[in-house]
């Protein structure tokens, strides 16, 4: 008894440094055949130290059990502060579950959503970081809902961010999950909420209603982008770190890795704002095309310049992050230029050119040539049935749809932020 309990030491040792140990055992016990060293080690004892020694070999062959993490959301408006918060989940773990909650929790907590369930659990399955998604998850996380996860999805811990999320009844919706200690936190990714995105795009609706616009978009206005008519300035601070991070973590756990160079890279470029499910759709399609995915995102100023002076309603950064953090994609480019040309088809080894036949553009100025006659006139481009017909234009016309609703729902949800950022602490990770 007195061996197994003062020797744990040397079994850790063992197994994380098996050669070492074994070495070690090996000479003690040829030793003890001749001589009396290390205390009168003999010949009986070589058959147990050997017997050991298999046994953490063995240990180290097992197969790790993987941890487990799950953590949900409405996910409305998916933006890239999800897509960091299901990647700081995936890194407190193995493999990520993730709950999308139902239409009608939504509703009865929040309010209504934008997105449909259906819409929601395409951009949810479409983040790279993500491994299951369990549809329609209840808003609260109620003790039978637990152990549901324990039992049934084998989930060893339920994770939030650093921001409260409180019930109607003003009580933490995650509080079962810290009693029983099997919650984690992580840290909110700030300068983006589903909030802030609805009132950019109400400011922007309130602004073309002081000038008398009747559409979102004015054809063949100049950039002013949607920050000089709008309130709601994107407080969102991008950083080289961010980048990489949303870089990293390829499909399939794969480092992020260039093409071969005999791999068919696929090309397709857009404006990619309010990223939504018929934008994760073509993505795919795109994808199977080829071996290598390769995403043009236009800037500000070309996306201003052909669909009018109120978008982008993301900024270049934000929308590159979104759709980084697509499983489909494998590389960007921040700031693509309108044409494709010859150099550009050059530099990156493009084989192939993709567009699809829903796209926003202006189609009424005049003397615009064609970004794709170059790879027309090569024989590479390709047009693609766009499996959804959702536009960023749809999306945000949901919204002004249901203006009432949405400002009200803005109003309740300022007040928490409000509360929120008053009580903010340095919170560390991400």
């Amino acid at each position: 008894m007195e061996f197994e309990t003062t020797s744990s030491w040397i079994w850790d040792g063992v197994h994380h440094h098996p050669h070492v140990f074994g070495c070690l055992m090996l000479t003690a016990a040829l030793l003890g055949l001749s001589t009396s060293y290390f205390g009168g080690i003999g010949l009986s004892s070589f058959p147990y130290m050997c017997w050991d020694l298999g046994f953490f070999y063995k240990k180290r062959c097992e197969k790790k059990k993987p941890i487990r993490v799950y953590m949900d959301g409405c996910f409305d408006l998916m933006h890239y502060g999800h897509a960091n918060a299901l990647r700081q989940a995936k890194a407190l773990g193995d493999e990520l579950v993730v709950g999308v909650v139902s239409d009608e929790e939504i509703i009865s907590n929040k309010g209504p959503p934008v997105l449909p369930m259906e819409e929601r659990l395409a951009l949810v399955s479409g983040l790279k970081w993500v491994d299951e998604v369990i549809a329609n998850a209840p808003y609260a996380i109620t003790e039978q809902f637990m152990k549901t996860l324990f039992n049934e999805h084998k989930i060893d811990y339920i994770i939030h961010g650093d921001d409260p999320c409180l019930l109607p009844d003003g009580t933490d919706a995650y509080a079962l999950a810290k009693r029983a200690r099997r919650y984690k936190q992580i840290k909110r990714t700030e300068g983006v909420s589903s909030t802030d995105i609805v009132g950019r795009i109400l400011a922007v609706n309130d602004t073309k209603a002081c000038n008398h616009d009747d559409k979102l978009s004015s054809p063949g206005d100049s950039f002013t982008g949607n920050q000089s008519s709008s309130a709601h300035i994107s407080q969102f601070l991008p950083t080289s770190q961010r980048i990489v991070q949303f870089s990293n973590g390829k499909r399939h756990d794969r480092g992020r890795q260039g093409p071969g160079p005999n791999a068919h890279v696929v090309y397709i470029d857009g404006a990619f704002d309010l990223f939504h499910a018929g934008h994760v759709e073509i993505l795919r399609c795109a994808r199977q095309l080829g071996d290598f995915l390769l995403v043009g995102i236009h800037t500000d100023q070309i996306v201003s310049e052909h669909r009018g002076k109120h978008y982008p309603i993301m900024h270049l950064h934000e929308r590159s992050l979104s759709v980084l953090a697509c499983r489909y994609v494998d590389e960007v480019i921040m700031g693509a230029p309108w044409e494709v040309s010859k150099d550009m088809i050059t530099t990156f080894n493009i084989s192939l050119v993709v567009h699809g036949t829903i796209a926003e553009c202006n189609s009424m100025l005049a003397g615009i040539a064609d970004p794709y006659a170059v790879p027309k006139s090569m024989g590479i481009f390709r047009i693609l049935e766009s499996p959804k017909r959702i536009t960023t234009t749809s999306v945000a016309q949901r919204i002004v749809a249901n203006h009432e609703a949405y400002m009200k729902r803005n109003a309740k949800k300022a007040e928490s932020e409000k509360k929120y950022y008053a009580a903010k602490v340095y919170v560390s990770g991400d």
